[in-house]
């Protein structure tokens, strides 16, 4: 059996033929005469690419982390309240209305623990790939001001005498002080180019 001239094979009406060998000539693809390239155009400015935010995410797991400490530790000095018996109290004073929790000051123990709570899921989720975090560190900047302002105002009444304190308490500082971090990392840190 002898090959047929490529030039006489049978093809659909109005296509040209195709091979894989360079004696199809002008039909083949990326030929001057022939079909378009099917090479992508490449550009030579920079892509912005995913990525997670990791200092910034650390940071905020460990604002997480330090709340969750300071449940287990004794927040002012002199009493047997742990953070955990702060918080029950605060829960407690929710149901007299938020015009009683702001009156009592358990408001402050209930901002820095369930701010943690709220840092250490944005802490993961800025651990999660995407061209920016601003807006996770943005909502990270409210949580971690509110805490920072709960542990404030006791320092204040308390003339800023850290004696007056239990070590529970600068873990719930530290709640404040690491989101802010945290926080201000994810929101300056812009969009990666490769």
């Amino acid at each position: 059996m002898t090959e047929r001239d490529p030039s006489t094979r049978q093809t659909a009406p109005g296509l040209d033929l195709v091979t894989g060998s360079s004696a199809a000539g002008a039909g083949a693809y990326g030929s001057p005469g022939g079909y378009s390239s099917t090479t992508p155009d490449y550009s030579n400015e920079p892509v912005a690419v995913r990525g997670p935010e990791s200092l910034g995410g650390l940071l905020l797991i460990l604002a997480g982390i330090a709340a969750a400490v300071s449940l287990a530790l004794r927040w002012v000095t002199g009493t047997g309240d742990t953070g955990w018996r702060l918080v029950r109290r605060g829960f407690d004073e929710i149901g007299g209305g938020f015009g009683g929790l702001l009156d009592t000051g358990f408001w402050q123990p209930l901002a820095v623990v369930l701010g943690g709570g709220v840092l250490f899921v944005l802490g993961i989720l800025l651990w999660l790939p995407a061209r920016t975090h601003r807006f996770l560190g943005f909502l990270a900047l409210l949580v971690s001001g509110l805490a920072v302002a709960a542990v404030v105002v006791p320092l204040v009444a308390e003339d800023w005498q850290p004696s007056a304190f239990g070590l529970g308490f600068w873990f719930a500082c530290a709640v404040g002080v690491l989101g802010v971090l945290g926080a201000l990392k994810a929101l300056l840190t812009g969009r990666r180019y490769r």
